[in-house]
């Protein structure tokens, strides 16, 4: 196995021995705490200079801090996912076994961050008394995927890389949330957004079908290159994630374009860039 991309140097960032398990653990603690810092970076910075996010209740405050986190990772995930599907000639050439020392460098800092988000996830779900199940189990399976590759040095990292992919709608539902927080929900840049949020939802189903595709036409090189407790796994995921959760997510998504909401108040609405309470006094006011 030949870790090496062959345009690297000795200096170079990515220029790692990840058969190390010392280096894999030192990478995966680095991407969760460079996440951590993101997210306090963001609440210092947010405090600093939005009246709107000093007004948010804690929770809402969490929210909006994981969104930005969120976005960030985003980007990273689609820049590594982009490379690898449209780029780099090693992953072209081939789907399954192939690796490399940038690959193993952004999935190891990804792994970082699912586990940064699971713990977000479940302290909020601890102490506001909350519950998302499709959150939950995006990141349980996003987790316990990378983990995989952690563990398995031998496991090829398009499939993961496209797992990255995936996180492309991210970035477009940070900023939604953030204009609707900030009292420019239902205006005309933020529809144009959630259109752009909307299409990635739909792009996510076409790499969904991509990645079936490269799984189906290579199924016995994916079983015995991941082994098979791990391809059962992926292939719950995908399924999962096939038939259930992105279909839902462009759904809500869509119909959040027309019908907008304040996500983390179901019981409130936008409205000129503002949230109102939908309560029998807010109707007895209007009636006024």
């Amino acid at each position: 196995m030949n870790l090496a991309n062959h345009g690297a140097t000795s200096g170079d960032i990515f220029d790692w021995d990840y058969v190390l398990w010392e280096v894999r653990l030192k990478l995966l603690a680095a991407g969760f705490f460079i996440y951590v810092g993101v997210f306090l970076l963001a609440h210092w910075l947010s405090s600093c200079i939005s009246a709107s996010y000093r007004s948010l209740s804690g929770k809402q405050k969490v929210s909006w801090n994981t969104s930005i986190t969120s976005g960030l990772f985003g980007i990273q995930s689609c820049i590594a996912g982009l490379w690898a599907l449209f780029i780099d000639p090693v992953f072209q050439a081939d789907k399954v076994y192939s690796q490399q020392k940038w690959s193993w460098f952004h999935c190891l800092l990804a792994s970082g961050f699912f586990l940064y988000d699971s713990v977000v996830i479940l302290v909020s779900n601890i102490v506001f008394r909350t519950f998302d199940v499709l959150v939950v189990v995006h990141h349980l399976f996003a987790f316990v995927g990378l983990l995989g590759l952690v563990i398995n040095i031998k496991s090829g990292h398009y499939l993961p890389l496209m797992g990255l992919l995936l996180e492309m709608s991210t970035p477009s539902g940070c900023l939604s949330h953030v204009l609707s927080k900030t009292g420019y929900g239902n205006t005309l840049f933020w529809k144009a957004n959630r259109m752009v949020h909307i299409h990635m939802l739909h792009c996510r189903m076409v790499l969904l079908y991509h990645m079936w595709w490269v799984c189906i036409s290579n199924w016995n090189d994916v079983v015995k290159n991941m082994g098979l407790p791990y391809s059962v796994f992926l292939f719950l995921g995908l399924s999962t994630f096939t038939l259930i959760i992105n279909p839902y997510w462009t759904y809500t998504s869509t119909r959040v374009l027309f019908s907008p909401i304040d996500w983390n108040s179901p019981n409130t609405a936008v409205k000129n860039g503002s949230s109102e309470k939908l309560n029998c006094e807010t109707f007895q006011k209007k009636k006024i």
